[in-house]
């Protein structure tokens, strides 16, 4: 074991039960003990099936929680579950699998309710230290408090749910350095994004991505979570930062954290668990955080991003191996080539997702819309997070901003983000969006997503067309 080590090989290094090959260092297989899960109605059905055929329970029960998110309705008025047979099946599937093995499910009406990677932080149950692995990609979220996790296919899943532990792959590291302080009006989306554009969506493959520098740290751990959450959308399996004293005060006092006195104690170890001086990194990226703007998405993958202020590209003025990728992108966008990123209309705003319906979301999209109206012919939607984001912001009189805009303010649950319920794009829809991915079809078939900041879809949705947020209000770094 290497004398220096970063904090991805810290935490995995606790979590060995044992190797199962000859290689060591990145590349080393092994079996690996997993904290905590987080189940969904979506990619769960499977693995019960398969844990049912097969005659097994699970190893511990309590290591996991269930949540209704992806397939429910966000209407305003909540029933027990969604109009569509299918995804009715899959919840009412999904609630007997909690009852019949034993696992707390928090189905569409219970108060806690919301989106998988924002219950568990609303909830405390994140902490530093710990393996996390769920079948929903953007696990990378808890990186956000030094905790390592990432997505498991189905089949993972109930290996996982019978015996608490995976085959691991040890990943290669890589460092993101974010130098200075992010201007104002640019948020971590906006960070993630420029990394994102800069590295490419495979630039990460392969590797644990470690966030540092000063922006870092300067940022909430909402925002945090936020970058750690869109990291995946450049490959990284598993995201990170290093835990420090906001991450503490976020966890302190939410109904699953530790009592006080075993949070002190937890305290010294966490803080020893960051990335030693002299540990070795097999690739390093530096950014100057005052260099990154408002960023805005202009094609059918994340890395296809621009600043607000830019226009489209000419696929000719491209990179020979990006060419074909981007005038496709181009054609399904409904766009053209330099047309500038700010003359383009649209049809719908949307602030919701794991990446971006969290409460400070929320307040930095209310104060742009606080007293202006959206743009006529827009269709505006806000799906808080959890439940518990949605009455926390309703406690603050944010709901009374965006009804008075004009937004619709809608139930929790994954909502917009990928059509998997009653809230998508029609085909040409072009969308304003707060979500992680922009792919063909992800909001809705033939629908056209602008990935941004929920400040940035608050701007698009005022003028009608994406819009450069620093022109409406002062807002300030997450």
């Amino acid at each position: 074991m290497p004398a220096s080590r970063t904090l991805y090989d810290k935490i995995i290094d606790r979590h060995r039960i044992l190797s199962l090959g000859e290689a060591v260092g990145a590349g080393e297989r092994m079996l690996l003990y997993v904290d905590r899960t987080v189940l969904n109605e979506y990619t769960s059905p499977q693995a019960f099936s398969g844990l049912r055929d097969a005659g097994r329970r699970l190893w511990r029960p309590e290591a996991a929680l269930g949540v209704v998110d992806h397939v429910n309705s966000t209407d305003p008025v909540r029933g027990a579950g969604s109009s569509d047979g299918g995804a009715q099946r899959q919840i009412d599937y999904f609630v007997q699998n909690g009852r019949d093995f034993g696992i707390e499910i928090y189905d569409v009406l219970h108060p806690r309710q919301g989106i998988e990677h924002v219950v568990l932080p609303d909830l405390g149950w994140v902490l530093p230290g710990l393996v996390i692995a769920a079948g929903d990609s953007h696990t990378t979220t808890y990186g956000a408090f030094g905790a390592v996790g990432f997505g498991i296919g189905t089949s993972d899943i109930e290996h996982l749910l019978a015996t608490q532990t995976l085959i691991h792959h040890r990943l290669k590291n890589m460092r993101v350095t974010i130098n200075g302080q992010l201007p104002t009006g640019v948020t971590a989306k906006d960070a993630v994004m420029a990394v994102i554009r800069l590295i490419g969506a495979g630039g990460a493959a392969g590797y644990a991505l470690e966030f540092a520098g000063e922006a870092i740290r300067g940022l909430g751990v909402e925002g945090r979570m936020t970058m750690c959450n869109m990291a995946v959308e450049c490959g990284a399996r598993v995201a990170l930062m290093a835990p420090d004293g906001k991450v503490f005060d976020y966890i302190s006092g939410r109904p699953r954290t530790p009592p006080a006195a075993m949070l002190e104690r937890a305290r010294e170890q966490w803080v020893a668990l960051a990335t030693d001086a002299a540990a070795h990194f097999d690739a390093e990226v530096a950014l100057r955080a005052e260099d990154i703007p408002p960023m805005v998405s202009w094609g059918t993958s994340p890395d296809q991003a621009l600043a607000i202020g830019d226009r489209v590209p000419h696929p000719d003025d491209l990179p020979i191996d990006r060419r074909a990728d981007a005038a496709r992108a181009i054609a399904y966008m409904g766009l053209a080539p330099h047309m500038p990123l700010e003359d383009v209309s649209i049809d719908r705003a949307f602030i919701g997702s794991c990446t971006n319906a969290r409460i400070t979301d929320l307040r930095d999209a209310a104060r742009i819309l606080n007293g202006r109206r959206v743009a006529p012919g827009v269709r505006a939607m806000i799906s808080p997070g959890s439940s518990t984001v949605r009455r926390e912001a309703e406690a603050e009189g944010l709901d009374r901003i965006f009804i008075d805009a004009g937004f619709e303010w809608r139930q929790s649950g994954c909502s917009l983000c990928l059509a998997m319920n009653d809230d998508m794009l029609a085909p040409g829809e072009r969308c304003a969006s707060s979500t992680n991915r922009n792919f063909e079809g992800r909001q809705g078939i033939g629908g056209r997503t602008h990935l941004m900041s929920p400040a940035m879809v608050a701007a698009a949705a005022i003028t009608g067309k994406l819009a450069d947020v620093r022109r409406f209000s002062p807002l300030e770094a997450l």
